[in-house]
């Protein structure tokens, strides 16, 4: 009777752990399979890290809101999330339309956090770097020249 217990904990505990891990892989995924895929401008920078392999450090124009992006800035902490919205332009890029301290109810926008708060608002939307495969990157690289 004892073992039959411990082979049920076990299992249920082995089921936890695949069930935690499907629901982890599902919300990473849940934009790609609900989103709207977007095209921005960028303007990428081409490290290389030992760790990490090949990637892009990708930076935007919108990266740094313009002076007055925000009405109330004065509160401004650096980690508040921010939302971008973008408008198409006539090349079907996106760009810069508005900022927000509140998510905007329709339209295309993206959800960042303020990096610096000085100055210049600098946001931060963990787009900034795109990782491939060497013979990807290279390929890419090439075509891009």
């Amino acid at each position: 009777m004892k073992k039959q217990k411990i082979l049920i904990a076990l299992i249920a505990t082995v089921l936890a752990q695949v069930f935690i891990l499907v629901g982890m892989v599902a919300l990473a995924a849940k934009p790609l399979w609900t989103g709207q895929e977007i095209r921005v401008a960028t303007r990428p920078i081409d490290p290389r890290s030992l760790l990490r392999g090949n990637y892009a450090r990708l930076n935007y124009a919108f990266s740094v809101l313009p002076e007055n992006a925000i009405d109330d800035d004065s509160g401004l902490r650096r980690g508040e999330p921010v939302y971008i919205t973008l408008q198409p332009d006539g090349n079907g890029l996106y760009e810069y339309a508005s900022a927000s301290l509140q998510q905007p109810e329709d339209g295309v926008y993206l959800r960042g956090r303020l990096q610096s708060t000085y100055g210049s608002m600098r946001v931060k939307y963990g787009l900034e770097a795109w990782f491939a495969p060497k013979e990807e990157a290279l390929r890419l690289e090439r075509e891009l020249r």
